[in-house]
Formats: structure tokens, C-alpha cells, sequence
């Protein structure tokens, strides 16, 4: 495929800013447009990313189909916006996670019809039911928890948790939004000819990610290392040795890039793309890292309890999108975390109030 004009949906966002900007430099004559309701904290922060890189950007909102109408034709959509916390609507309305993830694939999936553009959807992980993960059979090692060798199921093994792996069961608000869009998607496709590549995406992280508890809890556990904040384990008895695997935002590049140079042969493809058993990691492994990497060590808190929507271990097998594409991850957990630490590094003053320290914290 070779597209004239892309739109990147939450492209102020972590994922979409890369995304966007990383198509601008290496696809010739492209136009790049990159639509955000900056509704995120720190997404305004992308904006003169996005301006330097060449990237055209539109304030609108995918929850309103005028805002997308008012963008014109385009011959790809990369649908990377979302309401990305997996802790969204508990405690509280579920109103904004699915007018956003749902009501907003909807309008996507429209603007897509009427252009006869190609969409590629970032899913997620969290499709897959918080009951079945948590029935996995895990050993705990000394420092996380692992599959025992040799032992498998239908769509688990010791590589990961595999496409086939069961969806009965209940997985959150956010991540039943991200699987009944999936299911949309493959109607559009159906009914529509619309030509679509689903990534159902494990932990995406790298520079100019704005780290929180409830996403980006790679870079927010580097920046409370760097600038000298408390962390805490959470659930699972407070010991940080869940597990899950990582994915530098620019190997997910890597694999769109191959996607979309064939994407007649990959339309109508649902992936698990994730960083796999090699790029993986714990909690209190993560700690090890970032203390190796900043210098320095930050009080360590304990919390036992677990809480609804936790899942001790994910790991994504991203067999079949490999022997598919000859994709793999390039970027290991330690380059991934040195990439991170030395954004923030360079960044202090822009990113320090968003963590509520002084600028000159060292």
C-alpha cells in the first residue's frame, strides 16, 4: 500500500504520536494527519513534537462523527485512540471508556466506508478474560511467576498466551470495548470489502510515554526512580512478580511498516504483538533495572490485596504474526528501559511537573 493521506486517531497520544511521526519521516510525500481531543494529561506536550515532524494536527474527537467528517479523505485510518485505562468505570460511570472505545470504532469505521480506506486497530491484551489468566497454572520463581515447562493448553503455552486462547468470561468494561469493536471491524470488513489488520497489543511502552498506574507503568516506574518518588507492589500478595511482557513503541512500527507494504495479503488478520517470553519482565525485576540504570534506590511500599481487574501474568505469543511476516521484537527490556531513562533524563523540566517534583530534583 502506498497511501497518500493517513489520519492517526489519538495521535497525541503515546502511540499515535510515535506512530504518526515515524510514518511522516519515512513514507515520501505522505501527508499526516494526527486527530486528539488532548484529553489525556501530557498530550498536549506531543504538540510540537508533531508540528516539528511535519505532522498536520486536528483537535477533534473520535466520539463525534462531524469531527472525523471534517477531516476529508484519507487512504488509511490507524485507529490508536482510546480510553487506554483498564480501570476505567470501576467505582464509577462506564460512560466515557465506551462512548470513546466503542461509540468512537463505530464513527472510525464509517469514515473508513465512506472513504473506502484501510483501518488498522491497536486492540489489546486485555480481550482475554481476567477469570481464564488467573487459572493459569503459575510457579512462583524468586523472582516471578512462570509456566511451568511443558505445560500447556488451548491457547496458553510456555511462549504465551496465544489468539486461540478462550473469550468466555468477563474482562473488564475497557477490554470488552476493545473486543467488540474487533467484532465490528470484522463485519465492516465482511460486508464492506473495508481492508482492516487488528493488533491485539500487550504492554506498549518507550520515550514520550506519560507514565501513570492505570497505563505507562514502565516509564512511571523509571521516573519515580529517577526523580526519587515512592512506588508500591500491588496485589497478588504485594510481592511484584507479575509478569508481563513489553513492546517498544518503534517495534511496533516495525511490524505496521510490513503490514502495510502487503496489506491485501494481511487484511482481515487479528494478531497477539507483543514483546513475548524474551522481552518480559516482573515488578520487582523492573526495580532491579531501573536501580541498576538510574543509581538509585526509592522506598518500596506492599499492598497484598488484589484488585478485580489484575491478572497475575500475561505474556503475548506472537508466533503467528512472526511465521506470518518474519516479525519479531529487535529491542530488548534493558534497551527498551535505557531509551526511557534517557528520555526522561533529557526532559527533566518538561516532565517534572507532571510528577509533581521540583525541576531541579536530581
Amino acid at each position: 500500500m502506498n497511501p497518500k493521506r493517513i489520519v492517526v486517531t489519538g495521535g497525541a497520544g503515546f502511540v499515535g504520536s510515535n506512530l504518526a511521526l515515524f510514518l511522516k519521516r519515512d513514507l515520501e510525500g505522505v501527508e499526516v494527519v494526527a486527530l486528539d481531543n488532548l484529553k489525556r494529561r501530557g498530550s498536549e506536550l506531543s504538540l510540537e513534537r508533531l508540528r516539528r515532524g511535519g505532522v498536520l494536527f486536528q483537535h477533534g474527537d473520535i466520539r463525534s462523527p462531524e469531527d472525523l467528517d471534517a477531516l476529508g479523505a484519507a487512504d488509511l485510518i490507524v485507529e490508536c485512540s482510546a480510553e487506554p485505562s483498564v480501570q476505567a468505570g470501576y467505582g464509577g460511570s462506564p460512560a466515557y471508556v465506551i462512548h470513546t472505545n466503542l461509540s468512537g470504532t463505530i464513527h472510525c469505521l464509517e469514515y473508513a466506508r465512506k472513504h473506502d480506506c484501510a483501518l488498522m486497530f491497536l486492540s489489546t491484551s486485555r480481550v482475554y478474560p481476567i477469570a481464564g489468566l488467573r487459572a493459569l497454572p503459575l510457579e512462583e520463581q524468586t523472582t516471578r511467576l512462570v509456566i511451568p515447562h511443558g505445560q500447556g493448553g488451548l491457547g496458553w503455552s510456555e511462549a504465551g498466551i496465544a489468539e486461540s486462547f478462550p473469550l468466555q468470561g468477563s474482562r473488564s468494561i475497557y477490554g470488552t470495548t476493545k473486543l467488540a469493536s474487533e467484532l465490528l471491524i470484522e463485519e465492516y470488513r465482511a460486508m464492506y470489502g473495508l481492508r482492516t489488520i487488528i493488533n491485539r497489543c500487550g504492554i506498549l511502552t518507550g520515550p514520550w510515554q506519560m507514565g501513570k498506574v492505570d497505563q505507562g507503568v514502565i516509564v512511571l516506574w523509571m521516573a519515580h526512580h529517577l526523580f526519587g518518588l515512592p512506588l508500591g507492589y500491588m496485589g497478588f500478595g504485594g510481592t511484584g512478580k507479575q509478569v508481563r511482557d513489553l513492546l517498544h513503541v518503534e517495534d511496533l512500527y516495525d511490524l505496521l511498516r510490513i503490514q502495510l507494504a502487503d496489506l491485501e495479503r494481511h487484511s482481515g488478520s487479528v494478531h497477539n504483538v507483543g514483546g513475548g517470553r524474551e522481552v518480559s519482565i516482573s515488578l520487582r525485576e523492573l526495580t532491579d533495572f531501573c536501580v541498576r540504570i538510574t543509581g538509585r534506590s526509592v522506598p518500596m511500599g506492599a499492598d497484598p490485596v488484589t484488585r478485580d481487574f489484575d491478572v497475575p501474568y500475561y505474556i503475548s505469543d506472537h508466533d503467528q504474526v512472526t511465521r506470518l511476516t518474519g516479525w519479531r521484537p529487535k529491542r530488548s527490556v534493558e534497551q527498551t528501559l535505557l531509551d526511557i531513562h534517557a528520555w526522561i533524563r533529557d526532559n527533566r523540566a518538561l516532565l517534572s511537573p507532571l510528577f509533581g517534583v521540583p525541576i531541579d530534583n536530581h
